[in-house]
């Protein structure tokens, strides 16, 4: 592994997971009562809003695990609508999974569809930046010993994180603390945020510290 596909995997991570803070702090210095906890849903559109243009920006510029060659003007729009199709289907289907797993069906449903929109962010659209609308690449890497690249062993950990924060932000939700945070999906969303950002830190640096172990082939 070269040290310098580690400093640009570092300061991508960086970059995006300033992104998530500043979706907190930005908007709430530009439009008046704006809040994570009192204005929730503006919160998370901003936040998946500005974590997918950091990560699609970040995607055009260095090309993660991505050959440099030239396509076609069709073969580009043709990736794209499928890259926007894919988005949407992992958004129903969270969507789905997190009403299957206890979330109201009927109230508080743009919610439940804003963190549905927030988890796909995190997980599906990473996917798509590195990998691109391939599902045989998705099921590789998330395979036993399936990544090739730190790019992709850093989409595993920071998709794991993700998805593992929004499970332990649930954990408080049926409590009877009273909290506003605690109201759906605050909690969850949160969580979810949290571990995503603490994904995106660790990643570099346990790939660092096993640096020596990690062999990528390829396949």
């Amino acid at each position: 592994m070269r040290d310098s596909e580690g400093g640009r995997l570092l300061a991508a991570n960086l970059l995006v997971a300033v992104s998530a803070a500043l979706s907190a702090v930005l908007p709430g210095a530009l439009l008046e009562g704006f809040s994570v906890l009192g204005t929730h849903r503006s919160w998370m559109a901003a936040c998946a809003a500005a974590v997918g243009t950091a990560s699609a920006a970040l995607s055009l510029a260095l090309r993660p695990g991505q050959p440099h060659k030239r396509s076609s003007f069709a073969y580009k729009i043709s990736r794209f609508l499928k890259c926007c199709i894919y988005f949407f289907m992992s958004c129903i289907l969270f969507h789905a999974i997190i009403v299957l797993y206890g979330a109201p069906l009927i109230e508080s449903v743009t919610e439940t569809f804003l963190f549905a929109v927030l988890l796909s962010t995190f997980t599906t659209l990473q996917c798509l930046c590195i990998l691109g609308p391939n599902i045989q690449a998705w099921i590789r890497v998330f395979s036993k010993n399936g990544a090739m690249s730190i790019w992709e062993s850093s989409l595993q950990i920071t998709t794991v994180c993700s998805i593992l924060g929004a499970w332990f932000g649930a954990f408080p939700i049926p409590l009877d603390w009273d909290r506003p945070w605690q109201v759906w999906p605050i909690s969850c969303s949160l969580g979810a945020t949290f571990g995503y950002m603490a994904g995106l830190i660790i990643a570099p640096l346990w790939i660092h510290w096993n640096r020596k172990q990690l062999t990528y082939k390829s396949r």
